[in-house]
């Protein structure tokens, strides 16, 4: 089951990167819940809306799973800043129920 989810989440980060946001979210529990550095998000749809106008791109340097549960530590380009990041992905019957995401916000804020 590890695979599965692994591959879901790694998905749901190819097609980001491919701006193909409709089968991003196809990926998502309609449910979903983000929970970020900044500030969170429920529901996919609220979640992809952000995403569509943000449009970072990732590149995953390592992937772990266990259980339902996959982690990805990957790059984010953000247009103007790139930052070092870790996702959990918890993934319920091969749909990302929720997804946190933890980094330095300090290159975002000023340069602090």
């Amino acid at each position: 089951m590890s695979n599965i989810n692994q591959n879901v989440a790694e998905q749901f980060i190819q097609y980001l990167n491919e701006e193909d946001f409709d089968k991003a979210e196809s990926c998502l529990d309609p449910d979903f819940k983000f929970i970020g550095v900044l500030g969170t998000r429920e529901k996919a749809s609220v979640y992809m809306k952000d995403m569509r106008q943000m449009k970072f791109k990732y590149q995953i340097i390592k992937t772990f799973t266990a259980d339902e549960d996959t982690c990805l530590w990957y790059t984010i380009d953000m247009g103007n800043k790139t930052v070092e990041a870790s996702g959990w992905y918890q993934i319920i019957e091969g749909k990302i129920h929720s997804f946190k995401v933890l980094f330095d916000p300090r290159p975002l804020l000023n340069d602090q």
